[in-house]
Parts: C-alpha cells; structure tokens; sequence
C-alpha cells in the first residue's frame, strides 16, 4: 500500500507538447472540421500517453487478473464459486472469448492467477484482504506491467461474485443507496439480486466511518480488483494510455481517482457494460466509453473490442495528410 500511495502522490503527467502537435493536426486534417471529433480526442490521448506526435497501436497487450470472492457464498451469483476456475481454464486453453477478440486486433493477453481457489473474506463480515494480502496483489499487478513490451494495455478481470464487490467498493466511495449500484451481474433472478443487495448493504455498513480510498479497497474489494488497481498505477508510471473494461475494471480504478483526481486521466473505459452501476460510475468519473453494447461478459472482452477503435484514432490522423499538405 505504501508504493500505492507514494506513486498516486507523484503521477507522471502527459506528454502536453505531443498532444497539441497532434491536436493541431487534426484540425487541419483532409476532411470537415470535427468529422471525426471523438477518435481525433482519442488520438490526441494517445500522443499525450505514448509521449509522441506519430501515435500507434502496434502492440496492444491485455492483462486479465483472476480470483475468487468469499462473499459467493451470500448466493449473490447465478454460478457457483468453482466457475472462475473454469474460466481461467479456458483462457489457458486458448478457448476464452478475450482469447479470440485478442487474435482478432493482434494483441497479446495474459491471465493472471492472484486467488482462485484462495476466496477473499467474505465482505458482509471481515475484511477481503489482510494487509499483507492487499501488498501481495499490488505487487502481482505492478510486476505484470512491468513486465510488459506495449503501447496499450486492456485490463480486464475474472471472478465470481466480483460485481458483488464492485457495487461495495462504489457504494462506499460515492455514497447512496447501496441497493442502487447493484445488477445482476452474472444474471441473478429476483432472489439472488435481493441477497446482493443485502450483502453489498452489509459490507458497506460493516465499514462505516472509514473514508481511505485504498483501506475501502482492502476492505471491501477483492485480489483481482487490487491488483488491477496497481497495474493502472503501474502504467500510469510508464506512460502507458489503459483501457479499463466493465464495472469490476471501473470500480477497482474508482479509488485511486478519489485519492487521487487526474489519477485515471491515462486511462478510457472501453465499454459501458450492462450493469446499471457502472454508467453511473462512469459518469461520475467524467468518462465517455468508446462502445456501448450491454456486454457483461468480464474478461477484458469489452476493452478489448475498442482496440481497433483507438488504433484507427491515431491512424485517422496520422496517415491522412492535411489540406496544407494535400493543397500545398
């Protein structure tokens, strides 16, 4: 948690100079002015992040972080705990669906095992992680990134039960009815969404009083949902533009934005997915997805179809000449 709070108070900043030289491009780019206005923004977001005025996407890379949450046992999804597992399986077996949207733009992916099979506490009663729990997914996620040779990063998630801690974590940070930042996630019927909301009511209460962005994070979220936020920190220290996927992705970078405001600014969130709770949240944050196309399907899917979108961002400015150019 310390190198947690220690990067969230020295951000990198953006490279200002690349994106006004991009920026001014694209408004003498060889079409009507404003054509394209959201893919030129995008475009302009990546020279601020790739710290260049030729901004590509050459080698997008995916992070998928996977566990399990004790609060499952609430019966707050339609699936039982076990199915994590299934799902991790399948990606190792080149079977999951991010496998196949990474084919597709070309973008390598890796799955990252930080508690399936080890659930977190159940959030209703006790914490989801120790501190020195909390410290081995920040270290997970950080490592990951680290490691990485990329110019985009999708991050994306597994886990059963983790919208369940998705709505905990909002709820605590922004207030509210917790009922209202609840869905159904997986599909719960009437019953199920009932038990959700009971236990995210539960946890929320459970940790009243606490107000540390990161403590609500170690109390009330899960592995996955902390080294995610660790791997945005990660790149956000390397100059690395993010694309955060659904709720979970989107609840796990919700904290570090409220210790810290501009935290987030090197990231877009891909999609708006089917969880009534994430267009709220996204709209607290200021953000505009790039689709939006009621998938709730997890696994950086989401993110990972707007790779193209952001790839063509930068090209539309980039490989199209200007009309000094064009006329010149």
């Amino acid at each position: 948690m310390n190198w947690m709070r220690d990067s969230l108070a020295n951000l990198a900043a953006p490279d200002q100079a690349a994106g006004d030289a991009v920026s001014e491009r694209a408004a003498d780019i060889l079409r009507p002015a404003g054509a394209l206005a959201r893919l030129d923004t995008v475009g302009v977001w990546m020279a601020q992040w790739q710290g260049t005025s030729q901004p590509a996407v050459r080698k997008p890379a995916g992070l998928i972080f996977a566990a399990d949450h004790g609060v499952a046992a609430a019966g707050v999804s339609a699936y039982p705990i076990e199915v994590t597992a299934a799902m991790l399986a399948a990606y190792r077996a080149g079977k999951s669906t991010v496998s196949a949207f990474a084919a597709v733009v070309g973008a390598s992916v890796e799955a990252i095992d930080v508690g399936v099979g080890r659930p977190t506490g159940d959030i209703r009663v006790e914490p989801a992680l120790s501190a020195e729990r909390f410290d081995e997914c920040v270290a997970a996620g950080r490592s990951a990134v680290e490691a990485l040779d990329a110019d985009l990063l999708v991050i994306g998630e597994m886990g059963i039960g983790n919208t369940t801690a998705a709505a905990a974590v909002t709820a605590a940070l922004l207030g509210g009815d917790p009922a209202d930042w609840v869905g159904r996630g997986t599909g719960v019927d009437d019953d199920g969404l009932s038990r959700k909301r009971d236990a995210v009511t539960a946890a929320v209460e459970r940790i009243a009083g606490i107000t540390d962005p990161l403590e609500v994070l170690r109390e009330v979220g899960g592995a996955e949902l902390v080294a995610m936020a660790a791997a945005i920190v990660a790149a956000r220290q390397r100059h690395l533009p993010v694309l955060l996927d659904g709720y979970v992705v989107t609840a796990a970078a919700l904290p570090l934005e409220v210790a810290a405001p501009g935290a987030l600014d090197h990231c877009q969130v891909g999609h708006c997915s089917a969880e009534p709770g994430h267009r709220r949240l996204v709209e607290h944050l200021g953000k505009q997805p790039l689709l939006d196309l009621g998938m709730r399907l997890g696994e950086g899917s989401g993110a990972m179809a707007a790779v193209p979108l952001v790839a063509m961002g930068c090209a539309g400015i980039t490989e199209v000449p200007t009309f000094g150019e064009w006329f010149g």
